[in-house]
């Protein structure tokens, strides 16, 4: 199933872009300065939004389907900045406080361990470091929460192991992080059950 999500990612998610996701992303990814990790790149759709001052960009992406589409993006960006890496967010294989910043987006809902993620995410940041996200997240709406229940366990399976639920803005807290900045929006033009979202910055304390 991994190959036809990576396949058809790019089409599916391009009125959202549209709509919301590429304000998102200029906004948010352009705030990443010195030594980045991005974890879970996917095809590569935040490539075009790192200013100057990210100095070097670690990509880390576990998926080869993904990651095929993600080395194209970067061969034609020919830029030195960016490292491809095959890690996943369990086993990052990088050294514990050794990145400035580390962007996250569309990523926390299909980790199999979303604490464990934040915990090697935290470790691998130095303190004063901060975590950029972008993240869908269970509703606060009772009636859409429901839905989103219901739906979760096909959703999964046709998803690439997306969840519909997570509490992802308690689990950054939970993992140590202190919220430097946070809104909470609808993503426009996705399908209503995964439409609510979170993105912003948090640090890791001094």
């Amino acid at each position: 199933m991994n190959w036809l999500v990576a396949r058809i990612y790019d089409r599916f998610m391009e009125n959202i872009e549209e709509a919301c996701l590429r304000d998102w992303r200029r906004q948010l990814v352009g705030v990443a300065s010195g030594r980045v990790l991005e974890v879970g790149a996917g095809t590569g759709a935040n490539l075009g939004y790192y200013s100057p001052a990210a100095e070097e960009v670690i990509l880390s992406e576990p998926d080869r389907f993904m990651r095929e589409k993600l080395t194209k993006r970067i061969e034609d960006l020919d830029d030195g900045r960016f490292v491809l890496s095959d890690k996943g967010v369990e086993n990052l294989g990088v050294e514990a406080q050794s990145f400035d910043s580390v962007v996250i987006t569309l990523v926390l809902c299909s980790v199999p361990d979303i604490h464990g993620a934040l915990r090697s995410i935290y470790e691998v940041l130095r303190p004063g470091g901060e975590l950029i996200f972008v993240e869908h997240v269970a509703s606060e709406r009772p009636g859409r929460h429901r839905i989103q229940r219901l739906v979760e366990p096909v959703w999964r399976r046709c998803a690439g192991n997306c969840h519909l639920t997570r509490r992802t803005e308690a689990a950054i807290e939970g993992a140590g992080f202190t919220l430097k900045t946070i809104d909470r929006e609808s993503m426009r033009k996705a399908l209503p059950f995964v439409r609510p979202s979170i993105r912003g910055v948090a640090r890791r304390p001094l």
